[in-house]
């Protein structure tokens, strides 16, 4: 028997986690210097948009956001208990083109291997972010029920994670400058023409820009028109939708997209604290499973 861990980052609405068993280690941003834990185990989907509406709105007015990795000591004081159960683990970390989490939590493990030699810990590199690597912490619970052993499954979804696709696009270019990925002065400019860039993880789990357009709503119709076109077998998937603060445009997304193409679920969530930072309020990112991810154009 093995457990299934993910971090915050996955974007797992608290009831969806709960639903599954799976377990979330959370980041803690420092806002305003306060400390804000990114995940609650107890919340409604409610109570997570209304707290990602209030979060979403400090950032709007300028709040200074510090966020950080999760250190190796939290991941071993996750990991143990379970460990000392008898069990094996198996977690679904943010992709170590986007964070030092990944080599952080690895660290933990070597530690852990150690301690405990007849177990095992597996890391899938979900080479992503927010629902791209929550997905498949579902899909491992999923397959672990029907009596799969823990390496086939880290070793399947680990190959699945090429072909789990995140495609976003944002409100506010400021927020991706800051990041590093765009300049202050195109950030300027861009908003000011009201450019909206289309954005995915690459093959190599790196955010990068593949595609402009004018305008909210054709950015997000383009996102809809990929995700119809590139998902492989939806009826037999799940879907996810993430959202900062723009819910009811999430609900449009969701809405054109099942008019189109049958999904088995779609998980809605608001943005979580920790990537949400980042991408700032409006962004709006859709997660599924393609071919690969060079998106068919």
């Amino acid at each position: 028997m093995f457990q299934v861990f993910a971090d915050s980052a996955a974007n797992l609405p608290a009831v969806v986690a709960k639903e599954y068993g799976i377990h979330i280690i959370s980041f803690i941003n420092m806002v305003d210097g306060e400390p804000l834990v990114c995940f609650d185990p107890d919340l409604t989907p409610e109570q997570e948009r209304e707290g990602g509406r209030k979060y979403y709105d400090a950032v709007r007015k300028g709040v200074e956001i510090k966020t950080s990795l999760i250190s190796s000591g939290r991941f071993e004081e996750a990991f143990r208990p379970v460990l000392e159960a008898g069990e094996d683990v198996i977690y679904f970390s943010l992709s170590h083109g986007i964070s030092g989490n990944f080599n952080s939590a690895r660290l933990a493990v070597d530690d852990l291997l150690e301690e405990f030699p007849d177990r095992k810990i597996r890391i899938v590199d979900s080479l992503n972010a927010s629902l791209a690597q929550g997905i498949l912490a579902i899909y491992a619970v999923e397959m672990r029920d029907k009596g799969e052993d823990i390496d086939v499954i880290a070793d399947r979804l680990s190959e699945w994670a090429h072909r789990m696709n995140g495609v976003f696009t944002v409100e506010d270019l400021k927020y991706i400058s800051r990041t590093g990925r765009l300049s202050n002065r195109a950030a300027f400019v861009g908003n000011m023409l009201d450019i909206k860039p289309l954005l995915k993880g690459s093959k190599d789990g790196v955010i990068v820009a593949f595609k402009k357009v004018r305008g909210r709503k054709k950015s997000l119709n383009e996102i809809i028109d990929l995700v119809v076109r590139n998902a492989v077998d939806p009826e037999n998937q799940i879907f996810g939708i993430a959202q900062a603060d723009c819910y009811e445009e999430s609900l449009y997304v969701m809405k054109k997209i099942q008019e189109k193409i049958k999904v088995r679920r779609f998980i809605n969530t608001s943005y979580d604290y920790c990537t949400g930072s980042h991408v700032g309020p409006g962004a709006m990112a859709l997660f599924f499973m393609g071919k690969d991810r060079e998106l068919d154009q």
